[in-house]
């Protein structure tokens, strides 16, 4: 199963990544994690301490390991550089183990996003390509809303693209605009999961403002996930209610992938 996770900031996409992370870890699956935002915190939520992540330099800020598989110069732009780099062993060399998951921070593309052609990009696009098409693995990204990591020969391995959403316009507004950006991408198999819910209006006004999507499932609001940041701890190891509504998800994303 290959899943990507986006959404607005602060919707909870990070916590549902890594407990569905966790979730397929305890079914006895391999599962690879990739954290692909800017804003990295995916460890946290699968529930990997700090201590064992700082320090860990993101595959996109590996200045020789990218020269050395380009065959230039990290940041140059309109040179000659190799277009489809080794990549296979880099999760295995560089991902971090935690309760069955093992987890790999990519970084972020440099300045330019989706447009930009430079070495570093290819690398991160080519790792992302060969972690959907060809590992084995459970994969589930973690990614900021822009898309950025994906392209066209990455897409048609994935299983699908959830977008969070909260009670809220904005985060319906961006999940309108992921929604064009992915077809822009191809990307057919676009789920929507809505979190932080207090009461059966917030869930009417994610249904009836997203009328367009597939609904996997619906996340209470829940101050466990506060407690667990506190705490350095994943949401996973605090509550019983996140891991039956994740382990929902999944059953209904396992069922629709079935029907189609």
């Amino acid at each position: 199963m290959k899943i990507a996770v986006t959404g607005k900031g602060g919707v909870g996409k990070t916590t549902l990544a890594g407990t569905m992370a966790r979730v397929l870890a305890a079914r006895g699956i391999k599962v690879l994690a990739i954290d692909a935002d800017p804003d990295s915190n995916l460890a946290s939520s699968i529930g990997i301490s700090k201590d064992r992540v700082t320090g860990v330099t993101p595959v996109a800020e590996m200045t020789r390991l990218i020269e050395e598989r380009t065959g230039t110069t990290k940041g140059q732009f309109g040179g000659v550089f190799k277009i489809n780099p080794q990549v296979d062993d880099i999760p295995d060399q560089f991902a971090i183990s935690h309760e069955g998951v093992k987890l790999l921070i990519l970084g972020s593309i440099p300045e330019g996003g989706g447009g930009c052609f430079c070495p570093e990009s290819t690398l991160l696009k080519s790792l992302l390509r060969h972690l959907i098409i060809k590992r084995d693995e459970a994969v589930i990204l973690d990614m900021e809303a822009g898309l950025e990591h994906l392209g066209r020969g990455s897409t048609a391995g994935m299983d699908a693209l959830i977008v969070v959403v909260e009670p809220g316009q904005r985060s319906i507004q961006t999940a309108q605009h992921i929604k064009k950006l992915a077809a822009d991408l191809q990307v057919k198999k676009v789920f929507i999961v809505g979190n932080k819910l207090q009461n059966e209006s917030d869930r009417e006004l994610i249904k009836n403002g997203l009328p367009e999507f597939d609904v996997l499932g619906y996340m209470s609001f829940n101050t466990s996930i506060i407690r667990a940041d506190k705490e350095d701890r994943a949401p996973y190891d605090l509550d019983e209610r996140i891991k039956e509504e994740v382990e929902e998800v999944l059953k209904n994303l396992e069922r629709k992938r079935v029907e189609r």
